[in-house]
């Protein structure tokens, strides 16, 4: 791949995370201070990466693989969803945001296919070269949360802000896909079902035990998950703890750290004991979030945020190489479209609906919360979901493979 090509992928990645880590982290804080608005508005505000999750395929399989370049389409959506993010960053109140935010959700979750295929189609040995263009976009994500630290914005009331920022990089990223590598539809012509769009096609695996409960592992993990997506930087700037959105992104530090030494892990754990810590990782997290402070135990904190690496490497990274593993080669993307979908779709979907009204029935009179109380929740949630993953989980054939594949 020439460098040029190589500059303009991870510029795009950069771009396209971005966006997303400019204004997702501090909505929850925006919208209670800011709008004014509850907590129950801001599950439902979150929710609609849910349902982007899900119209998502729809976009990218009848469109993308059948009737127009990869890069135009990403360039046309980004376009667009620069102007949503400018007026949603106009607006005063929760009922003139929220269909701005909804429709820009429902057309900013394809790109993330997007950029992945535009990506993928340039490499000639995607598992050893995609990996240096993604870290990237983690990079992008990590940036915007910093400059929303040293900007200030929280402190400040001005998160309407982080939404301007982001419809500028939108509208650059808009306009550098049209630059991007050609990127043809590779089904053109071809008849497509809506069992292959959600990836349906891939649901014979859950005729394997094992496969069924990690896929049901999966869904309920990501109840609990709702509420760090949530309700974390409201949290953080709610008990003081300056620049929150910066801190914050030392979680994708750790991420970026966590994704280099995992193959090391794998190697000598193996599937089960691989998803059983990154479940774990959750319960630690959400438990020192209930106990740490600004004070004596800020370190909790910190140690909740950087718990991330462990969080999401261990569980969904190793799912994603478990489900590769166990579809073949004939049912691969579609294995992959169907976990995605009840991942981010149906179990955040419960979560985010579930989770403000949580949040809302422990506000005090105040106008703080009992965050120990919200917190020990999703705790208990993701415990649950550890212990019955341990007893019933069992390494089959498929399983030890995987190990014995990554280990090779």
């Amino acid at each position: 791949m020439k460098l040029a090509v190589r500059l303009q992928l991870s510029t795009m990645m950069f771009l396209e995370f971005f966006v997303w880590g400019a204004w997702f982290v501090t909505m929850g804080t925006f919208l209670l201070n800011d709008l004014h608005t509850n907590a129950s508005d801001v599950g439902f505000a979150y929710l609609t990466q849910s349902i982007g999750a899900i119209v998502a395929p729809f976009i990218v399989g009848l469109i993308a693989d059948r009737f127009a370049p990869a890069q135009l389409i990403l360039g046309v959506l980004h376009l667009i969803g620069a102007f949503l993010l400018w007026l949603a960053g106009s607006t005063a109140d929760f009922a003139s945001f929220y269909p701005l935010l909804l429709v820009y959700m429902i057309l900013y979750m394809p790109t993330l296919a997007l950029v992945n295929s535009i990506s993928f189609r340039q490499m000639d040995d995607p598992s050893k070269k995609f990996p240096a263009i993604r870290v990237w976009g983690t990079i992008g994500w990590i940036i915007a949360g910093l400059t929303i630290g040293w900007l200030g914005w929280e402190k400040a009331n001005t998160l309407s802000l982080t939404f301007k920022m982001a419809a500028v990089a939108s509208g650059l990223l808009g306009l550098l896909s049209f630059t991007l590598p050609n990127t043809p539809p590779l089904k053109k012509g071809e008849k497509v079902s809506v069992g292959e769009l959600l990836g349906l096609d891939a649901i014979r695996l859950l005729k394997q035990r094992s496969y069924l409960l990690f896929f049901l592992s999966s869904v309920a993990i990501c109840i609990p998950l709702a509420f760090y997506y949530n309700f974390t930087n409201p949290f953080l700037n709610e008990v003081g703890m300056s620049s929150a959105a910066g801190k914050q992104s030392l979680g994708q530090m750790s991420e970026l750290l966590f994704m280099l030494i995992m193959p090391l892990f794998f190697a000598r754990l193996g599937v089960k004991k691989m998803l059983a810590l990154g479940m774990l990782a959750w319960v630690i997290r959400y438990v020192f979030f209930a106990f740490g402070d600004v004070n004596a135990n800020y370190w909790m904190l910190i140690g909740g945020i950087v718990l991330h690496g462990v969080c999401y490497d261990f569980f969904f990274v190793t799912g994603q190489i478990y489900t590769d593993a166990v579809a073949g080669q004939k049912f691969k993307s579609a294995a992959q479209g169907m976990i995605t979908l009840a991942t981010y779709g149906v179990g955040m979907l419960i979560g985010f609906l579930i989770s403000g009204p949580i949040v809302d029935a422990r506000k005090l009179a105040d106008g703080t919360h009992n965050w120990q109380s919200i917190w020990l929740i999703p705790a208990g949630i993701a415990l649950a979901v550890l212990l019955l993953f341990l007893l019933l989980f069992r390494e089959g054939k498929a399983e030890k493979s995987v190990t014995m594949n990554k280990t090779a």
